[in-house]
């Protein structure tokens, strides 16, 4: 197997995608809350570039329309970009149409891969699982702070490669492995040396610090369906019970 990361958003272009399985990865927040969407029942996750791509999927039925700028949520929308937000009641049996400023980017260009999928601390292990079960060498895209690095992103993705397996690495995935073993076991302190964690604590945003720097306490893997994410193994209509996942304190 072949692991390639992309350590931020500048190396995408340059990253291999097709005939590949894909994983983006945007700890703070959208693909922490992608997880916990699924882990809550949410039927598809739909990834669009800006608010009007989000605005032209409102029905006024079961559309949740959901996002951020800047780390604030945007007025008028149904949900902002906080995991704690997709509850059971408010987005079971839903599709969400989600756009942030750094993750959904990194989505829409992983759905170009033969399969994709989302990853988050929350879920890395079972991430690992879905993606060794792909048979295919593998590319890892961080999402990224404003088109720069981030710190979070390139940790989970260093705690992915390993648990991949025997590979050959490339582009930034030897630094994303000396981070990952830099970091395990202590992901609080991304809190304090993350740049993007200590805007989202300035913001009062210390839950969904807690929410997103735990490691493994979710099973769900939203995985590209055609048409947007949802969990493995469900329909993107009707999440099968299977893909819920689990929450749990983290460390």
């Amino acid at each position: 197997m072949r692991v390639h990361v992309a350590l931020s958003p500048s190396e995408f272009a340059d990253a291999p995608v097709s005939g590949r399985t894909v994983l983006a990865i945007d700890v703070l927040r959208a693909t922490s809350a992608a997880v916990a969407a699924c882990d809550a029942g949410c039927a598809l996750i739909v990834p669009v570039p800006d608010e009007a791509a989000a605005l032209a999927r409102r029905d006024g039925g079961g559309v949740l329309l959901a996002g951020e700028r800047g780390g604030q949520a945007i007025p008028g929308f149904d949900l902002g970009n906080s995991p704690d937000e997709f509850t059971r009641e408010r987005v079971e049996g839903r599709t969400v149409v989600l756009t942030t400023t750094n993750g959904t980017a990194a989505m829409m260009r992983a759905a170009a891969g033969a399969a994709a999928a989302l990853a988050a601390l929350t879920n890395v292990s079972a991430a690992a699982r879905w993606a060794r079960g792909q048979a295919r060498d593998v590319t890892l895209l961080c999402a990224g702070d404003n088109g720069a690095f981030s710190l979070e992103d390139a940790v989970c993705a260093g705690l992915l490669v390993p648990a991949l397996g025997p590979a050959e690495l490339a582009g930034g995935a030897s630094s994303a492995v000396a981070l990952g073993r830099h970091y395990a076991g202590c992901l609080g302190r991304l809190a304090t040396d993350s740049l993007w964690a200590r805007r989202l604590a300035h913001q009062a945003r210390d839950a969904d610090l807690a929410a997103c720097l735990r490691q493994d306490v979710s099973v769900a893997v939203p995985v590209f369906t055609g048409t947007g994410f949802a969990a493995a193994g469900s329909d993107p209509d009707a999440l099968a019970a299977d893909g819920r996942g689990r929450r749990g304190v983290g460390a």
